[in-house]
């Protein structure tokens, strides 16, 4: 399958992800709380999840292999969390343009460095100028976006 194919996949994910945003943005001022609203989100995401690795994979992983991963494969919840708790929190406040742009800021620069250094056993794709151009443009997008 062409590469060209795919690229419907990452901007509905995008969209997605922008939603969720506003969608637990608003959970927080029914719960209460940001904390409160991302455990929610996380509590019904880890329920599909479950439910559509043993509709899909009809099993769950072996405990062996789970545990015999890297220490830095299990931070991934982690990472995940602090993103949606920072969403949470930022959204209502810096909007939900501004705040997706400065995430994709921060993605950008960790992902530059991340492919440039081959960092968790990412293939290395090294940082060359028209990549360091494109964060550039990238970071001024996002000062565009949030000065008008």
């Amino acid at each position: 399958m062409s590469w060209i194919f795919l690229l419907p996949i990452p901007v509905a994910a995008g969209a997605a992800l922008t939603t969720q945003f506003a969608v637990n943005a608003q959970l927080r001022t029914v719960v209460g709380g940001p904390v409160v609203a991302a455990a929610i989100s996380f509590f019904v995401g880890m329920l599909t999840l479950v439910a559509v690795a043993l509709a899909v994979d009809r099993h769950l992983p072996e405990m062996s292999a789970v545990t015999s991963s890297p220490w830095w494969a299990w931070i991934g919840g982690l990472l995940g969390a602090s993103f949606v708790l920072a969403s949470i929190i930022l959204t209502p406040r810096l909007g939900a343009a501004t705040t997706v742009g400065l995430f994709l800021a921060g993605q950008m620069i960790a992902s530059i460095v991340i492919d440039h250094f081959g960092l968790l056993r990412v293939a290395v794709h090294e940082a060359t100028l028209p990549r360091i151009l494109g964060l550039v443009l990238v970071l001024i997008g996002v000062f565009l976006v949030q000065k008008f």
